[in-house]
C-alpha cells in the first residue's frame, strides 16, 4: 500500500513526512524544497492478538510494542503542486507521475492561511485554505483527463460496436495509475451525463474524471499548522466533505526526535509525553516541552499519526489479518508466533488472503481455518479485523 503526501509548496509536507517516518527529508521555508520524491515507512496501530492468546508474538513483517501491533505503510512525499501543474507548470508533471501508484492522498493544507498558491509566505489568515483543496482536486482531475481525452471517444464507440465492457477498455488505458475496473465502473455510474459515453463531449469527460479522481484516489486533509491557524479556517475545511484532522507536524517531529534521543518518553499518537531527565534539557527545550505539552492537553494529539490511521482504516477501510501455519499454536514453520500482519480491504474473504500471502496459495486454495474458533471456513468467508487464519492449499 502506498499513501501519497500532497499539497502546494511550503505547507509542511516534508516536515509531516519526516515526523511520520523519521526519514531524512530536506525542510526549508521556501517553495520547491522537495524535488525528488522522498520514500519512507509509517506505521498504523492495531491490538495484537497475542495479548488474548497469552503468548508473546514474534513479529516478522511488522512491530509489536506492549500489545500494540505496528503495521508498515509506504509513504511518498512528492514535489509541491501549483496551479496548472497538469499543464507542466512548476514541477507538476513530475509530481503527478510520482503519484501514479498511490492508493490514497494525504493533502497537507496550511490551515493558518499563511502561504499563497505558489507557496510564498504571506500573513497568517491572508490566504483561504479552502481554495487549496479546490485547486488540487482540479489538477488531479485534469491530469486524468489529459491521459484519456485523445482516446476516450474512440474507446467508447469501440465498446458500443463490439459489446466489450467499456470499463475494461478504460482500465487498459489507465494501466499504471492503480485504478481498478470496479472504480472505473462506479465512476461511470455516478457521472452526471448520458449513460452512453460515446455521446459525451469534453465537459462530460471532465465530469467523469472528477468523479474518478475522488473514487480512485481518495483524500484526507491534514489541516497543518493548526497550532497557529484561525479556528474558523479549520471549520471551513471540515465543511468541504473530506475527513479533516488538525495537525502540527512541527510538534510531532520535535517529539519523535526527542524520544529517539531518549530525552522524553513518547509513543506516536499518544496524548502526552514524559520528560526523562529535565536536567538534560536546555532552557529552550524546557520551554518547547511546556508548549507542546499544553497543545497535547488541549487537542489530544498532534494529529500526524491520526491522519495516517484515518486514511488507512476509514478512508481505505482496511483491517488487519494474521495468517499462520499452525492454527492451534498460531505459529509459522519457523515456530514464530503471529509473525505477519496483513492489511486487507474490509469485505475481503479467505481466498483473497491466500492470494495476498502468495499467488500459489490462492491458485491452490482448498479451505481455511479460523485460529480463534478452530472452525473450517470456505473461500468466500468474510474476514474480520484481528482474525488469525490458516490457509489450507493443495501441494
Amino acid at each position: 500500500m502506498l499513501v501519497g503526501i500532497v499539497g502546494k509548496p511550503n505547507v509542511g509536507k516534508s516536515t509531516f513526512f519526516s515526523a511520520l517516518t523519521l526519514a531524512s527529508a530536506q525542510i526549508a521555508a521556501y517553495p520547491f524544497t522537495t524535488i525528488e520524491a522522498n520514500r519512507g515507512v509509517g506505521y498504523v496501530r492495531g491490538q495484537c492478538p497475542h495479548v488474548a492468546f497469552g503468548k508473546q508474538c514474534n513479529p516478522n513483517n511488522s512491530l509489536c510494542d506492549n500489545g500494540t501491533r505496528f503495521v508498515p505503510i509506504e509513504v511518498l512525499d512528492v514535489a509541491g503542486l501549483v496551479p496548472d501543474a497538469h499543464a507542466g507548470r512548476g514541477l507538476g508533471n513530475k509530481f503527478l507521475d510520482d503519484l501514479r501508484q498511490a492508493d490514497a492522498f494525504i493533502h497537507i493544507v496550511d490551515a493558518s492561511g499563511g502561504t499563497d498558491f505558489e507557496g510564498n509566505p504571506v500573513g497568517v489568515g491572508t490566504h483561504d485554505p479552502v481554495l487549496d483543496v479546490n485547486f488540487l482536486e482540479k489538477e488531479v482531475s485534469y491530469w486524468i483527463h489529459g491521459i484519456l481525452e485523445k482516446h476516450f471517444s474512440k474507446l467508447a464507440k469501440q465498446a458500443k460496436l463490439t459489446g466489450t465492457k467499456f470499463e475494461k477498455l478504460l482500465h487498459e488505458k489507465l494501466t499504471g495509475l492503480a485504478i481498478s475496473e470496479s472504480q472505473i465502473l462506479a465512476s461511470l455510474k455516478h457521472t452526471p451525463a448520458d449513460p452512453d459515453p460515446s455521446l459525451w463531449g469534453d465537459q462530460e469527460l471532465l465530469s467523469f474524471c472528477q468523479v474518478l479522481q475522488k473514487t480512485s484516489k481518495p483524500m484526507i486533509i491534514a489541516a497543518n499548522k493548526a497550532d497557529i491557524a484561525p479556528k474558523e479556517n479549520i471549520e471551513r475545511l471540515k465543511a468541504m466533505g473530506y475527513p479533516v484532522v488538525p495537525t502540527s507536524a512541527e510538534y510531532e517531529l520535535a517529539l519523535r526526535r526527542a524520544a529517539k534521543a531518549s530525552l522524553i518518553k513518547y509513543v506516536p499518537g499518544e496524548n502526552s509525553f514524559e520528560v526523562m531527565d529535565k536536567s538534560k534539557l536546555n532552557p529552550n527545550q524546557v520551554a518547547a516541552c511546556s508548549k507542546m505539552g499544553e497543545w497535547l492537553k488541549a487537542n489530544g494529539t498532534t494529529g500526524v499519526q491520526a491522519v495516517l490511521e484515518e486514511v488507512v482504516f476509514k478512508v481505505l477501510d482496511m483491517i488487519i489479518i494474521y495468517p499462520v501455519e499452525d492454527e492451534h499454536k498460531w505459529m509459522d514453520k519457523q515456530g514464530r508466533v503471529l509473525p505477519d500482519a496483513y492489511l486487507m480491504r474490509r469485505g475481503s474473504n479467505a481466498k483473497d488472503l491466500a492470494f495476498k500471502v502468495h499467488t500459489d496459495l490462492g491458485d491452490n486454495f482448498i479451505r481455511a481455518i479460523d485460529g480463534k474458533s478452530h472452525m473450517t471456513i470456505g473461500h468466500d468467508h468474510v474476514l474480520k479485523d484481528g482474525d488469525v487464519i490458516k490457509i489450507v492449499a493443495r501441494t
